[in-house]
């Protein structure tokens, strides 16, 4: 099969995502749950909160796995983009 040949940190990026997405899946759920626009807008406050979080630590694996394939200047490029996203969402 396949999965015998993924590098760890693709394996790695792949579980935070999925991890990602039952949080947000388990958010959406317990909105219909509470069924309250305020308890609603709370648990979406939490989730804008996770969501960076889980992009900047699937960011920096994706980064760390390209380490010892990319020269040092193509790295920072990389990183320079990374910065530039945050840059453009906090604007």
């Amino acid at each position: 099969m396949f999965f015998f040949f993924l590098d760890k940190h693709v394996l790695a990026m792949a579980i935070m995502r999925v991890l990602s997405s039952l949080i947000e899946l388990t958010a959406a759920f317990l909105m219909l749950r509470a069924n309250r626009v305020e308890t609603a807008l709370k648990i979406n406050a939490v989730l804008a909160l996770i969501g960076p979080t889980i992009m900047t630590i699937v960011m920096a694996l994706g980064i760390f796995g390209l380490a010892s394939k990319f020269p040092i200047n193509k790295l920072l490029i990389i990183f320079l983009g990374v910065c530039l996203i945050f840059y453009g969402i906090n604007k």
